[in-house]
């Protein structure tokens, strides 16, 4: 066979190779662009343990009182800076013993290429409402609860001293002051 014809059956070996893996079945490296190359066995399946929590209970506790005050926080940004990233790839093709041209590799790497601005948040938005007389107590006035907007929506509503009942977000007193 001439090295003219070898040439020519290594180009078409190379071009099916390409075109077999990319429509295959099978999950490969090129799959997603965004992951680098060299990274294996990085899948976001195994980042999940789904083992049971026997005897723990998810629903936070309720509590009860007297509606002392209610506090809007809005979400607080600011703007910052970070490092821009590009992903920059090369295909080499490398040759087998005997000078025949062998496969070809795709490797990807994430470049730094300047900054860019972004917005930044600082702090989440807080529904906050106060409680006295918390679950019965009267030593415990003006603890401070997290709560969703629709429980904040109903302290707003409700008359000063007024009983409510809800469950926090957490199940400690957050918003202080």
């Amino acid at each position: 066979m001439s090295s003219k014809r070898r040439l020519i059956v290594a180009g078409l070996t190379v071009i099916l190779m390409a075109g077999l893996g990319a429509c295959g079945g099978e999950g490969g490296q090129d799959d997603n662009p965004w992951q680098d190359s060299k990274v294996s066995g990085d899948s976001a399946g195994d980042q999940y343990d789904e083992g049971t929590d026997e005897g723990v209970d998810d629903a936070p506790p309720t509590v009860s009182g007297l509606r002392n005050a209610v506090r809007h926080l809005p979400r607080k940004t600011t703007k910052a800076t970070r490092p821009h990233t590009v992903r920059k790839c090369t295909t080499s093709s490398k040759s087998g013993k005997s000078g025949k041209s062998g496969r070809s590799t795709r490797t990807c790497k994430t470049v730094r290429s300047g900054t860019e601005t972004y917005t930044r948040v600082v702090r989440q938005e807080l529904w906050c409402v106060s409680l006295d007389d918390v679950n019965g107590d009267t030593s415990k006035d003006a603890v401070w609860y997290e709560v969703t907007s629709a429980t904040y929506d109903e302290a707003v509503a409700a008359e000063h001293h007024a009983p409510l009942s809800f469950a926090p977000k957490t199940t400690t007193p957050g918003c202080t002051p």
